[in-house]
This record gives C-alpha cells, sequence and structure tokens, in this order.
C-alpha cells in the first residue's frame, strides 16, 4: 500500500490546484512552485499533532540528555522518552508527512525536464529535489528503520526495503545532488535553499550514521557502485574549503536568538556584555546550513517544536523572564549538567538552571510538569521581549513586525539543522584528526585537546545539544555507548507535579534499546493498509504501550 495520496492528489493541494503532470510544470515559475512544496514539507514535521511523532523530537527525548516532560496529559513525550508509544498510530502523522515530501520530491524529479529554463537552474533545482528525498528518507530510515522506498510517483504497493538499500539509496541521491548543484553557496536573497555544500554537509553525516550503526566500512550504491570514506573525506574537506560557510567567532551565544536586539539588555545573563544575535533584522547567519525556515509574515504558521519545548510555567510572565509560555517537553536531564565543565561557556549558553537564573518560578507550582529538572534548554526556546519590568510578545514579532492570531503564531524564527560547526566536528571524526574539533573548541574560548573518539563524542555532546543529532550519534558509537548513557538517567531527581520524586529506573531505558535497537514502531494504520506486506518492528507489542506516569 503506497504510504501516501497519488500524484494527481497531491498535485490538488494549496501550492497546485487544478494542475496535474499534463500541464505542470512548465515554466520556470511552475518549477519554483514545484521545489517550494517539498521545501514545505521541513515546516509540516513541526506542526501541531505532527511534532509530538517525529524524528526531531524523538531524537531529542529518547536521547539521554533529556526527559519527556509536559504535562499529566503529554503521555506521547514520555513514551518517546522511553522508546514507547502512547498509542498505537502516535507516529502516523509523521509517516505521512514525509512520504507526502518524497512524493512531490519525485514529482520534481520526474517534470522538471518539461520546464522551459535555463539548463543549470534546471539542474540545481533537480538537486534541491534529491537532497530533499534523501533528508526525509534519512529521517524515516533512522526512526523507522524498515521502510518502503518509493522512487517514482506511481502508487504501488511495494514492501519495506532492506537497511542496505533504503540507506544504499539515500547516500546515492545525495552523490547526485553534490554532482548536480554548482559550486556556489546559496546567495542570501535565497536563503533557505540548499546548495552542493549542504548536500556534502549531510552526506558525511548520513555516512557516519549508516557505517557506524550497521558495522561496515562503505556504502554499497543502487547502481552497483559504492562511496567510500575518502570519498566522504573529499567531500567534507570541499564543504570546509570552499562553501563560505563559517563559525560565528564573536562569541557562541550569539548563536541563540536569546541575545535577540529586544531581549538582549533586559535578560540577567546577557546584558551588558556587547551580544548580538546574529540573525537581528532578518540577518543571515553565516553558520547555519540547513534550517527549518518559516513564512515571517504570514501570523498563523508556527514552529509547535519551540511551542513543546517552552518553559512550563503557570506563576505569570514575569518570574521566568526571558523565557515562558510552552508545555516544557525535555526537561534536561541532570547528568547532562553535571558533566558539563563549569569553565565552558556553552554550558549556560545551553541550559537554563531554573533555580540560578529564574528563581522566581517555583518548583511547587509548575501546572502539573512531569520530569521537572529544574533545568531546561536555551536554544530555540521561547523568548520574550521586555521593558524591564514586564514580559509583553514573543520577540520574533517585534523583529519580523508582524501580529499574529495568536500569541504562539508568533514563533517563526528559524530552527538550524545543520551547522557548519557539526561539519566541522564531522570532519575530525572521519579524518581522527584535531583540527575542525580544536576550531569548534577555540570558539568556546577552550584549550586544544588531542584527537580521540572520547573527545569527539564528548565535544559533539556539548557543541551540538538539544540540536537533533545525539540519539543518532550514540546509536551510531554502538549500543555499548548507547545503554551506558541512558542508563545515567536513573532515578535523576525531578519535581511531578510539583512534588519532588525520582526518574525512571535506568533499566527501563536499557530494556526498551536491547528490544528496539532504537527504532519507534512503524504506524498501525500503515500495517493495515498493507494487507500484510508490512512487518512491525521488534519490541513493539503490547507491552510498549505507555499509560502514564
Amino acid at each position: 500500500m503506497f504510504p501516501v495520496a497519488s500524484c494527481e492528489d497531491f498535485l490538488d493541494t494549496e501550492n497546485f490546484t487544478q494542475k496535474n503532470t499534463g500541464n505542470f510544470p512548465l515554466t520556470e515559475t511552475d518549477a519554483e512552485q514545484m521545489i517550494a512544496g517539498i521545501y514545505n514539507n521541513l515546516q509540516s514535521g513541526v506542526m501541531d499533532g505532527i511534532v509530538q511523532g517525529s524524528f526531531f523530537m524523538a531524537s531529542e527525548l529518547a536521547s539521554d540528555d533529556r526527559l519527556g516532560g509536559g504535562g499529566s496529559n503529554d503521555r506521547e513525550l514520555q513514551a518517546m522518552d522511553l522508546i514507547m508509544q502512547s498509542r498505537v498510530d502516535q507516529y502516523s502523522a509523521f509517516w505521512s508527512v514525509r512520504y507526502t515530501g518524497i512524493n512531490r520530491a519525485n514529482s520534481a524529479i520526474e517534470n522538471l525536464d518539461k520546464c522551459e529554463m535555463p539548463e543549470a537552474k534546471k539542474q540545481k533545482m533537480l538537486g534541491e529535489a534529491y537532497f530533499l528525498r534523501a533528508f526525509y528518507y534519512y529521517e524515516l530510515a533512522s526512526m523507522f528503520e524498515n521502510v518502503p522506498l518509493h522512487l517514482t510517483t506511481k502508487p504501488e504497493p511495494l514492501p519495506q526495503a532492506s537497511p542496505d538499500e533504503t540507506w544504499g539509496q539515500i547516500i546515492a541521491d545525495l552523490k547526485t545532488a553534490i554532482e548536480l548543484m554548482p559550486d556556489q553557496k546559496t546567495p542570501d536573497a535565497e536563503a533557505g535553499h540548499v546548495d552542493k555544500y549542504v548536500a556534502e554537509a549531510m552526506m558525511a553525516r548520513a555516512f557516519l550514521f549508516y557505517t557506524g550503526f550497521y558495522g561496515k566500512t562503505e556504502v554499497a550504491l543502487p547502481d552497483g557502485g559504492a562511496v567510500t570514506k575518502q570519498m566522504v573525506i573529499n567531500w567534507i574537506d570541499d564543504c570546509i574549503n570552499n562553501s563560505g560557510y563559517s563559525l560565528v567567532m564573536s562569541d557562541y551565544r550569539n548563536l541563540w536568538s536569546y541575545t535577540n536586539k529586544y531581549t538582549v539588555e533586559y535578560y540577567d545573563y546577557t546584558k551588558g556584555q556587547g551580544l548580538k544575535w546574529v540573525e537581528d533584522d532578518n540577518a543571515v547567519n553565516p553558520e547555519s546550513m540547513l534550517a527549518i525556515k518559516f513564512n515571517k509574515n504570514a501570523g498563523y504558521a508556527c514552529n509547535r517544536y519551540f511551542v513543546f519545548c517552552g518553559l512550563r510555567n503557570t506563576q505569570g510572565n514575569t518570574a521566568a523572564f526571558p523565557f515562558g509560555n510552552g508545555w516544557g517537553a525535555g526537561p534536561v536531564a541532570t547528568n547532562l549538567w553535571n558533566d558539563w565543565d563549569d569553565a565552558d561557556i556553552r554550558k549556560r549558553a545551553s541550559i537554563c538552571d531554573i533555580a540560578a537564573e529564574i528563581p522566581g518560578v517555583d518548583a511547587a507550582n509548575r501546572d502539573g510538569w512531569v520530569q521537572d529538572t529544574r533545568y531546561f534548554y536555551k536554544k530555540g526556546s521561547i523568548v520574550g521581549t521586555a521593558d524591564g519590568t514586564t514580559l509583553s510578545d514573543p520577540f520574533d514579532q517585534l523583529m519580523y513586525g508582524f501580529t499574529p492570531t495568536q500569541w504562539d503564531y508568533a514563533l517563526v524564527h528559524d530552527q538550524i539543522l545543520i551547522r557548519f560547526a557539526d561539519v566541522l566536528l564531522m570532519q575530525s571524526e572521519l579524518k581522527e584528526e584535531a583540527t575542525g574539533m580544536n576550531l569548534v573548541r577555540a570558539r568556546a574560548g577552550l584549550p586544544p585537546v588531542a584527537y580521540s573518539l572520547e573527545n569527539i563524542q564528548r565535544e559533539r555532546r556539548f557543541e551540538l545539544a538539544f540540536e537533533g543529532v545525539r540519539w543518532n550519534d550514540m546509536r551510531r558509537w554502538g549500543a555499548t555507548y548507547a545503554k551506558a548513557a541512558l542508563a545515567r538517567q536513573d532515578k535523576l531527581p525531578v519535581y511531578n507535579k510539583g512534588v519532588a520524586d525520582v526518574n525512571k529506573d535506568g533499566t527501563a531505558y536499557q530494556q526498551r534499546y536491547d528490544a528496539t535497537r532504537g527504532f519507534f514502531a512503524i504506524p498501525n494504520d500503515q500495517i493495515i493498509l498493507s494487507d500484510g506486506l508490512y512487518k512491525q518492528n521488534d519490541g513493539w507489542d503490547n507491552s510498549a504501550l505507555y499509560a502514564g506516569w
């Protein structure tokens, strides 16, 4: 059973009403609309009803660095933390959304040749379509492992592909994207579109996961060829040497939105330090390579991930300034705070110590917050503006000059998915040398260290905390590493509904990892629709249903 609508159904959407493959795409404008539709699927993955079953959310909550959190009724979040599900189709909406994106990419790959437009631009757009198809399959294969591999818009039933087949196609698509797109960084005026160098970065991420998790030395491609480690090193070197992307060297904190010009001088942690958000006034972040972008003037579409992960607080906005108004997903696990050296500026730049920074927020009155550790993440969190005494609207509303229909619809700043710092760290890991790693450390004011796998593991954990990479990093470094990390969530001190408590037994996390290898449940509705063609992943019988805290 094909997991999404047919090509005609896809074309009968908001962007393509009354268009079909007979009359669309024909022009350059048509092609641009088609590519925009594929990118739009990135936003769909963080919409309400989808984000709480998404790969990015699972990557954060299932990792050792965050707990599930939320309120008493947010069982989906707590289930992700334990590699469980609160209902049999918790991940169904995300599955369908990503296959919609894949189908849109397939349609572009099949039909862009029809367009009357400059050949160079056509090749660039084809490269973007191949990249996005690879990215969406990367998320699906990382989350579900055994997925059907649809490479055309023909709505035919296909069995689940083997991991080798799926990852071979992901790597092949990224290789094609690299070869199709020009040796040119995306111009600032087109920020949000991927380029050859983003494809090279994603190639390294996909290669490291597949070869690490499955114990391979190279990736077999569908055409009989292979991608080797040296090829990936050559691509990552090209990305670093020629892309034009760079580290934000002024201060690590300038990467994060709490240093925006409407907040920075009212927030005790940042005021008087000469900080300036690198994205103030729609400036382009030179370190951001791939990001989920939003229409800054729509007034209705927002990033629900930020809403879910905002600080849960019922005592009025002022007490939590500059944070607040969220659902409390992903409290930071105490073990991350304890492992992180206080001398590393990134620690307090990334984590809010509630007791120290916003002591007016009382743990005993937190609207039923579950697994509250008294630490929560700052990166991308909801950030308000102030006149010095009272919190007003999210800063996005003033920054981008629009009036949303409700406050949370103002949350439209970018969510970064790949940063240049990640590329430097991947280069060090692939080449087993410390240059890239020490550039990242130098930006944080830390001395150089020798290369070792342990050092790169630690550096990735701290530099990229809360950016959606920790879960796959843990898994690709082996089950022993992953389970040891998960076990450290054992009985951490937490507040549950304002009452001091302890977290779940660490063996529960290890047992679920053993049972699932870190993969989530194939949506039950897809198994039913496939009429027996799809099989459920290991570890997802009725014992995997989470009933509540």
